[in-house]
């Protein structure tokens, strides 16, 4: 959809004056501007509710719409000052005000203290800060609260009150197991009434993955061989290819991946990051051995069985890209930030969980190959990455506008996809104090989705 939105600044009537409590002021350069008719009731929207008003011409900032305090109120937004984005439906005469963005994640807080929103808690405050620069207004809730209780920041501290139902919901919930419990299936349904755009929609499991990617052909030849793992394919992945990993479909951070390695025809090395299974480090097995080991894990869950590829590594130690994607304004997939992530010693994963660091992407190829092949992989890289959320997003449900892409990349130059995150960590970017990239392409799409629905709303055909 193409409109334009202006920026407004939300001022206060103070309660002492005496003036009609829906009544607000504006300039007449701005009714002129949004093309208001000035003798007609004003319809206004905040998130999903709709107050009517009346207009009054007053000698005030271009900019600036003033409100009287009780209407803010009505709006169940906290007594301050605001600014917005702002268009108008002509047909309804309706000024639409926002966007009004919610967080929800699951967090714990006790009686006394303020939430903590875990590993995302600092970003949850760029986004604020991000939020409050592009105009709108944002707030953190746990889906049980929903249109009870949310928290947004005042003075660093978030701090607790009733809001407004928010135009559009950014998920950030952590536990899997959580979005599929019954109570949040039903906080789901109840969001489909109210018709709130939903986004970065759920978790992906690895499989759910690969199979969506292997439908697009251009895409196949850099997916290493995948199936859900039996017995019979552990034994034949294993003598086919000089290593292998096995991963849970549902799994991350680095958990509970096994690695297998051939080391000649009897016999071979596995190392893993589960912790009972950590001191058969370098150990020498016969495929049968390692079998018997790892049975119990494969009749516990549902795990992947996936070719090992050699991969170029810094020095000497395990090396991977994550490629941040995320959806603009404009619809498009964008990259906004690429990392190298470097294993910690001893470990074979490079999740910053278990121990990872990072580096910049540049510095980490001239360590195995020349200036110009480190920039044209490096373009590979982000052009792989792009392709795959969009594989991703157009074959799957619900709202896709965010994704973290691990690859690896061989020997040759030659780029693999090694895995994809649909609820990437935070972590990755140096943010240095500013809003970063990619929590601006985050309110962008959010405020793209808050607006596309108003619209809608307005005009369903």
């Amino acid at each position: 959809m193409s409109y334009s939105l202006t920026p407004i600044r939300i001022k206060l009537i103070p309660k002492k004056w005496t003036i009609k409590d829906w009544q607000i002021q504006m300039s007449n350069v701005l009714v002129t501007h949004l093309q208001l008719n000035k003798n007609r009731k004003l319809n206004i929207t905040v998130g999903q509710k709709t107050i009517s008003s009346e207009i009054q011409i007053a000698e005030i900032a271009v900019n600036e719409i003033h409100l009287p305090e009780l209407m803010i109120k009505a709006f169940e937004l906290p007594i301050q000052c605001y600014t917005f984005q702002a268009i108008v439906f002509s047909k309804s005469h309706t000024l639409k005000l926002g966007p009004v963005i919610g967080l929800l994640t699951d967090f714990k807080k006790n009686q006394l203290d303020e939430p903590h929103f875990r590993t995302i808690h600092l970003f949850c405050e760029e986004l604020h800060h991000g939020i409050v620069e592009h105009g709108g207004f944002f707030y953190v809730f746990s889906f049980d609260k929903f249109s009870d209780t949310g928290y947004y920041l005042v003075d660093e501290k978030w701090v607790p009150a009733k809001l407004p139902l928010p135009d559009v919901i950014y998920n950030r919930i952590h536990s899997r197991k959580l979005e599929n419990s019954n109570p949040y299936k039903q906080f789901r349904q109840k969001l489909d009434q109210f018709m709130i755009p939903f986004f970065n929609d759920r978790f992906l499991s690895k499989w759910e993955v690969h199979q969506k990617l292997s439908i697009e052909s251009q895409l196949y030849s850099y997916i290493p061989e995948t199936k859900i793992c039996s017995k019979e394919l552990f034994y034949d992945f294993a003598q086919k290819y000089e290593s292998i990993f096995l991963k849970p479909i549902h799994g991350s951070q680095g958990r509970n991946i096994i690695k297998v390695s051939q080391e000649d025809n009897q016999h071979y090395t596995f190392r893993t990051s589960l912790s009972e299974l950590s001191d058969h480090f370098n150990k020498r097995y016969s495929l049968d051995e390692i079998y018997q080991q790892i049975k119990p894990l494969l009749h516990h869950q549902i795990y992947i069985i996936q070719q090992g590829i050699a991969f170029i590594t810094h020095e000497s130690t395990t090396m991977d890209f994550r490629v941040l994607c995320h959806k603009n304004r404009n619809d498009q997939w964008i990259v906004t930030s690429t990392v190298a992530r470097i294993a910690a010693e001893k470990e074979f994963v490079s999740n910053l969980a278990k121990g990872g660091t990072l580096t910049r992407p540049l510095n980490a190829l001239r360590t195995s190959m020349c200036e110009k092949q480190s920039l044209d992989v490096l373009a590979l890289i982000k052009e792989l990455a792009l392709e795959t959320a969009e594989v991703i997003s157009r074959h799957s449900e619900g709202i896709t506008g965010e994704l973290g892409i691990d690859i690896g990349v061989d020997r040759e130059g030659k780029p693999w996809l090694i895995e994809v995150n649909s609820k990437p960590s935070k972590n990755f970017e140096d943010g240095l104090g500013k809003i970063r990239p990619s929590a601006k392409a985050i309110i962008q799409f959010c405020s793209k989705l808050a607006f596309d629905a108003a619209l809608e709303k307005e005009d369903p055909n």
